[in-house]
Parts: C-alpha cells; structure tokens; sequence
C-alpha cells in the first residue's frame, strides 16, 4: 500500500500532477487521483479537476488514439498561466565547489529545478530538487560562483536562454 504523504503543498502535488501527464499516464480524472495517491498525496476527484484546471491540462487524442491529458501551451510555448515563475522562486543562492544550493518556497524546489533543466542554461549539468531546496550542479569543477550569479540572474529576468550574465550581485538573499 502506498504511503500517504501530509504533503499541503499545492506546488509539489502539482509538479506531481505535471509529471505524470507528461508521461502520458493520464487517461481520465480517477486515473490522476490513484496515481497521486500511490505517489503519497491524497486528494479527491474535484481536486484533481482543479489541478487539470490550474495546470492547463486539455484532454486530447494521443498517436495511438487514446483519449489523455496532455499540458497546453501558450503561443510562445510556456506551460500554463499558473506556473510560478523563477523570480517567485529563488529566496536566496549559494555557492560551493561545483554546486549552487537554491532556497525556495515550500513546494517549490521541483518547479524551478523543472525550469533549470530546461532553461537551456549551458553552465548546469543537472538538479536536484527537494521540498525547498535545488542543488545545482556546474559542469565547470569550480563553477559554484558563477553558476549562483547566473541563478540569481535568470531568477531577476526569468529568462529562460542560455544567455551570460553580467551581474556583479552578490550570490544569496
């Protein structure tokens, strides 16, 4: 039996929620509340509608023909209108060795480590996300500095290229 998280994270349920559409695993809104729950949230059916809702989820046609839910996207091809942004999600940045420790809010660690990863920023080589804290790792083997000026950077402009920054800011909160 799945263990059942006391997660009140909407964020972290979400980024859950996000995943698993993603995967092409969800077919209808029973399927997303058993697989939530079997990923420790426990949640009800008008809660997973929300979710769809909120996280821009439409139900379409996949290649073979089934009936899922897949993420819609803006024109310029961002998630849904509710996903919080960097610069909502980096508290505070620091440096060591090859690494950037990121500070967020409770539950927000996975979405931004989810922007990060495809943020297309050169210098990271890959995250990892708890509740409230991503550890970034730099490619460069002394690179933690220059990859917190950078985090901080993108968390500012929220600018998702891979484009250098030139901000002297000191890396933290």
């Amino acid at each position: 039996m799945a263990k059942v998280l006391n997660s009140t994270s909407v964020s972290a349920r979400r980024a859950k929620a996000i995943a698993l559409i993603k995967a092409g695993v969800v077919h209808s809104q029973s399927d997303l509340v058993k697989l939530l729950k079997k990923a420790g949230f426990a949640v009800t059916q008008a809660t997973a509608s929300r979710d769809l809702e909120e996280v821009g989820a439409v139900r379409s046609r996949n290649s073979a023909g089934e009936l899922i839910y897949q993420i819609g996207t803006t024109s310029d091809g961002a998630i849904s209108k509710s996903m919080p942004l960097p610069s909502d999600l980096i508290l505070s940045v620091e440096p060591s060795g090859n690494l950037a420790v990121v500070r967020t809010p409770p539950g927000g660690a996975q979405f931004l480590a989810s922007a990060l990863d495809n943020s297309g920023i050169a210098s990271i080589i890959g995250t990892i996300a708890g509740d409230d804290t991503v550890l970034v790792v730099s490619k460069k083997s002394n690179g933690g500095a220059e990859l917190a000026k950078e985090l901080l950077s993108f968390g500012r402009t929220s600018n998702k290229s891979a484009s250098k920054s030139s901000s002297g800011g000191k890396a933290g909160k």
